[in-house]
């Protein structure tokens, strides 16, 4: 059987609803999630799950079974929900928290522990839907702010299964998303998944900073690295069927029926031919700034009376949530301003706003498109914002204006619309006058630029990108499975170690042998290592520590063991029973002249600290705030370089630690001092960047072991420090 994907959302991709005889109807949905989601989900093997739209307890039992096998038909799988569910699910959790937190309105967020409860209810029953339907080798899409849990409760269950994510409304900045009581399951749900899609850099770059800050995890620019797995993150700004827009504004110019709203846009037109339509679309939604778009219009009209009967607003507002309080006085508020702004500026031959409340059919939609001379869209926060590109495709003739917030995630790809701040009443009253005056020529020369971005990237460019790119985190998966050192690879390994004579352990500490901890000096070695190495000695095994610790420390907790041990990456070394003898001899006069650079970066970073060892220096920043973390340890990495450039001396980074030290002194180069002699079986292993070293200069047939999943020349990883232990008793079974 061919693999399948499964596309996951809160709602099917059809209309469901109940004719008064009781008869089930079932109709395509035209959302923009369905129609982005229709090649993949028509053109290949797949499954759609999610909510028919209908309470389950509203319906009896041959309902929901004929409802259920009309959606099979379609290739969709129906997952129950219960009215309260709903309530509390939707409309409570979703939309009275995650909505308005994640689009920055924090004083409309209503914490109540029971809709939490029942977001986890909800989101175990759409991952239980899932897994009964997951064969081998399916992947598996999840969409939006419902499901945020979904990913991880597929990969509990089913580690092997490729799983996307896909965000399509904002992803808030750490200081806001820190507010969150759940904010840890919440990360952890997502982070199920291989693959994280926002629209912008800016929700990707948001998202990580708060997987760093909140669950401490090691970030990259577009990975997160979570135990043995490596999470990528990327940005896919979701496009639109740009030729069903586009085809049917060229249709309609040689139409001769006529709609009712067609014919009074007409007639309107022909009343004041210079008159000029300014047309807005929305949801009615708070967070899309129509309430501050009307009394724009209002400073408009009044800054600029000469404009007075030569425009008109067509206000589309499709509803939305009508049982929530907020979007109750909401509705109320712009009822209000609609009516004010009217009757004051009203003649009787004119009405500047003409306000619609309900949802209009593509083809009336596309009139509005074809008709308005501006699209006036100022979302205060937006996650896209697909109208803007809708209008842009509906203008064959490219002429137009775009009047749109720098608040919409489609304005990073739309600089030739008139971007504004839709806080700013003058700026959206100077857009307006712009607009208004600006000649065909530029309308078209910013539209034709505009069209071809839309036209190329469309919906179904969106989709197949996000799955090329899933696809690629499954090859990376298998190629990362041949590598981890899981139970075929170590038995091959053991079956040399058996055959061996002569047998050699080239060990790091800190991050492999032991834990890091905020003060180096707790990370002391545990009994459970201590029994480790003995048994190991035991078993006529060589072992060489290999630290950047200082020779106090090595010898305080590991000089009574017979085993030979290096400090400070090489440049002290002990033989079992000698005394310390330098690998080299070292100036350390520079070390004056770096000290209060050092120091001062210590002074201006909260929770770093200086370590002066013999012969380096260590700035240690691992209590640092992770983005204050990054900042600083680059600056001084470069500041040091900088000085240091035409000299012996290295700056090395390390895990969480920048050295400072002689450039000649290296764990590879302390490795091949005691590999002079040869051996029969060779084992290393370390954690951080300082360890490459030894990997890199170990002999081909040694057994290299890199502890974490960042990129390494080690030959096998194993995914985190914790398995170090249990790695080296694998070794004590003879």
């Amino acid at each position: 059987m061919k693999n399948k994907t499964i596309i996951v959302s809160n709602r099917l991709p059809l209309n469901v609803f109940l004719e008064d005889t009781g008869e089930v109807k079932v109709s395509p949905s035209v959302g923009g999630l369905a129609t982005g989601m229709k090649s993949i989900h028509q053109n290949s093997e797949s499954l759609w799950i999610g909510w028919a739209g209908i309470p389950s307890d509203e319906i009896d039992e041959s309902t929901t079974k004929e409802i259920k096998n009309l959606a099979y038909n379609e290739n969709c799988i129906s997952v129950p929900l219960s009215e309260e569910e709903i309530e509390e699910y939707y409309f409570g959790f979703s939309n009275r928290v995650l909505w308005p937190l994640f689009h920055y309105f924090m004083e409309y967020v209503d914490y109540d522990e029971d809709h939490w409860k029942t977001y986890k209810k909800v989101n175990e029953k759409f991952a239980e839907t899932i897994l009964e339907h997951l064969d081998e080798g399916d992947k598996v899409w999840v969409h939006d702010y419902q499901l945020l849990l979904v990913p991880q409760l597929i990969k509990e269950k089913r580690p092997d299964v490729s799983v996307g994510f896909f965000l399509h409304i904002p992803f808030p900045s750490y200081e806001i998303f820190r507010t969150l009581p759940w904010r840890e399951e919440i990360l952890e749900g997502i982070l199920g998944a291989d693959l994280i899609g926002f629209h912008t850099y800016d929700y990707e770059r948001h998202f990580i900073s708060s997987v760093s800050r909140v669950l401490h995890y090691d970030t990259n620019i577009n990975s997160i690295h979570a135990g043995s797995r490596i999470i990528k993150v990327d940005s896919f700004p979701m496009g639109i069927d740009y030729e069903k827009f586009h085809q049917e504004a060229e249709k309609q110019k040689n139409k001769n029926e006529k709609t009712l709203l067609k014919t009074r846009l007409e007639q309107n037109r022909a009343l004041a031919p210079d008159a000029k339509f300014i047309l807005s679309i929305d949801r009615l939604d708070y967070t899309k700034g129509i309430a501050k778009r009307l009394e724009a219009l209002e400073y408009f009209l009044e800054k600029y009376p000469e404009y007075n009967e030569k425009v008109r607003l067509i206000m589309l507002a499709v509803p939305s949530r009508e049982n929530v309080p907020q979007y109750q006085q909401l509705k109320k508020e712009v009822d209000e301003l609609v009516g004010k702004i009217n009757g004051k500026f009203s003649t009787a031959t004119w009405v500047p706003v003409w306000y619609f409340y309900r949802s209009l059919p593509f083809e009336e939609l596309v009139e509005l498109y074809t008709s308005c001379e501006i699209a006036f869209l100022t979302p205060i926060r937006d996650g896209m914002n697909l109208v803007a590109k809708e209008y842009i495709a509906s203008r064959t003739d490219q002429t137009g204006v775009l009047i749109l917030s720098e608040m919409a995630g489609v304005a990073q790809e739309m600089n030739d619309a008139l971007l504004i701040n839709p806080n700013d009443y003058n700026q959206m009253a100077e857009a307006l006058k712009t607009a208004l005056e600006m000649p065909l020529e530029e309308q078209i020369s910013r539209n034709q630029i505009l069209q071809k971005r839309i036209k190329r990237y469309n919906v179904e460019k969106w989709a197949s990108a996000f799955m090329e790119a899933l696809n690629s985190t499954t090859q990376l998966k298998e190629e990362k499975l041949t590598r981890f050192l899981g139970k075929s690879n170590f038995e091959k390994i053991i079956s040399k170690f058996k055959a061996s004579q002569s047998r050699i352990f080239l060990l790091d500490y800190d991050g492999t042998l032991t834990a890091y901890h905020k003060n180096p000096e707790k990370a002391v070695p545990s009994y459970e290592l201590y029994n480790v190495l003995n048994q190991l000695i035991q078993n006529q095994v060589e072992i060489i520590i290999i630290s950047g610790r200082d020779r106090a420390f090595l010898d305080r907790h590991f000089g009574h063991l017979p085993i030979q041990l290096v400090a400070e990456h090489g440049v002290w070394i002990k033989n079992s029973g000698s005394k310390w003898k330098m690998s080299q001899n070292l100036q350390k006069d520079w070390m004056e002249s770096i000290r209060p650079i050092i120091e001062n970066f210590v002074d201006r970073t909260p929770g770093s600290f200086l370590e002066e060892k013999e012969y380096s220096l260590v700035w240690h920043y691992r209590k640092v705030a992770p983005g204050l973390r990054d900042i600083r340890s680059n600056e001084l990495s470069n500041v040091l370089r900088g000085l240091l450039a035409n000299s012996n001396i290295a700056v090395m980074q390390g895990n969480k630690v920048l050295e400072v030290k002689s450039g000649s002194i290296n764990k590879g180069n302390a490795a091949n001092t005691f590999l002079s002699k040869p051996y029969d079986f060779i084992f290393t292993i370390g954690d951080d960047w300082t360890d490459e070293f030894m990997f890199q200069q170990v002999p081909e047939h040694a057994v290299s072991v890199k502890v974490g999943t960042t990129e390494t020349d080690a030959k096998y990883f194993v995914e985190n420090q914790t398995s170090v232990i249990s790695l080296l008793k694998g070794f004590l079974v003879e």
